[in-house]
């Protein structure tokens, strides 16, 4: 199992940009499909993006496509999630997970274990 590191998060403006970053470390990085989640106060945890493992397929929820993108970089066991055009509403604990299916599904994924995550928060 690849243990997880997120970074990158902080306080910006709406219509910011923030890149995360999330560093495995352990097991064979490019073996899992990679994504990222979000939780806001009082929300449940939901789904943001899913990369492939060579990084070719990705999978965006509605409300992010268009200003988030993922990528990874095997050789550096990491995951991004670059965030333009950020709002509010993306104000949330963002974290990244690792899997060994098929990245479609990585949505739907019932994951056992969390890291601590990185706190984005947009505002004024």
């Amino acid at each position: 199992q690849v243990q997880l590191v997120e970074s990158g998060g902080g306080l910006v403006q709406p219509g910011g940009s923030l890149r995360l970053s999330c560093a495995g470390a352990g097991s064979d990085f490019s073996s899992y499909v990679m994504g990222w989640f979000r939780q806001a106060p009082g929300k449940e945890r939901d789904f943001v993006a899913a990369i492939s493992r060579t990084g070719t397929t990705t999978d965006y929820a509605d409300s992010v496509k268009g200003r988030f993108t993922i990528s990874r970089d095997n050789a550096k066991n990491t995951v991004y999630l670059q965030m333009n055009s950020l709002r509010p509403e993306d104000t949330a604990v963002y974290y990244c997970n690792a899997d060994s299916g098929i990245t479609a599904r990585f949505k739907n994924v019932s994951f056992r274990s969390w890291g601590q995550g990185t706190q984005v928060t947009v505002s004024s």
